[in-house]
């Protein structure tokens, strides 16, 4: 991926930093690297972490002075729980102090077209939530046409989701800029977009924001916002 008009002179280092949710969900960390990840998220001034359920608790006692938000997943990663699982687990979330929720869609009922399951599903995560909590929608794109990815976006919007997702980064592929332009104009200005999934560059994160991105799911953090300080010798 590589930006054709936005460079490092277009974005500031707060609208980088603000942009990307720095991500602790590889099954295999320790909870030392879980907390690691939170401080390198704290320095580098990144507007949130996205972290296991299990660590939501540890997380915000990490982050409790700083003002990067916690968030975590719902239904992570193939989103076929049950609507009630899913509202237990965001309501056990918002508990443990989770403010971000990335929950799945269930990808085997958007492809078996049961359009009105789907939005439910996604409605009754978002009803349950607070008022100061963000509902993040991921797709899964990879399995999914261009039609389906616009159906899914149009029931996002319905239920009341706040972002629509490309990527749980489990799945064969991620973000692509066409997958992203295409989202950016199936929903309207209140819904917002975020990338995830094979963005590990700092080029590679210019190019998405271009795309339409709002956010964007990373673990190579530090790597991207070093690059940018040493370009513009920030």
């Amino acid at each position: 991926m590589k930006p054709t008009n936005l460079t490092v002179r277009d974005v500031s280092y707060e609208q980088l930093a603000g942009s990307i949710d720095h991500s602790l969900l590889k099954p295999f960390l320790t909870l030392d690297e879980v907390v690691s990840g939170c401080q390198l998220a704290d320095g580098y001034g990144v507007v949130s972490v996205c972290v296991r359920p299990g660590d939501v608790s540890r997380a915000a006692k990490e982050l409790s002075q700083s003002s990067t938000a916690v968030g975590t997943v719902i239904s992570f990663p193939h989103g076929d729980s049950v609507t009630e699982v899913k509202v237990a687990e965001a309501d056990r979330a918002m508990t443990d102090g989770a403010v971000e929720l990335d929950m799945v869609l269930n990808i085997g009922w958007l492809l078996s077209s049961e359009y009105r399951a789907v939005e439910d599903d996604i409605r009754a995560v978002v009803e349950r939530s607070a008022e100061n909590v963000l509902v993040k929608v991921i797709l899964e794109n990879a399995y999914l046409s261009d039609e389906q990815k616009v159906i899914a976006c149009r029931l996002v919007e319905a239920a009341g989701g706040d972002y629509v997702k490309t990527s749980t980064g489990y799945a064969p592929t991620g973000a692509t800029l066409d997958d992203l332009r295409l989202m950016r104009a199936s929903v309207g200005p209140q819904v917002k977009v975020k990338a995830a999934h094979g963005v590990r560059t700092l080029d590679a994160l210019l190019a998405v924001i271009e795309a339409g991105a709002d956010r964007c799911g990373a673990t190579a953090t530090a790597a991207m916002l070093d690059d940018y300080r040493e370009r513009t010798k920030f």
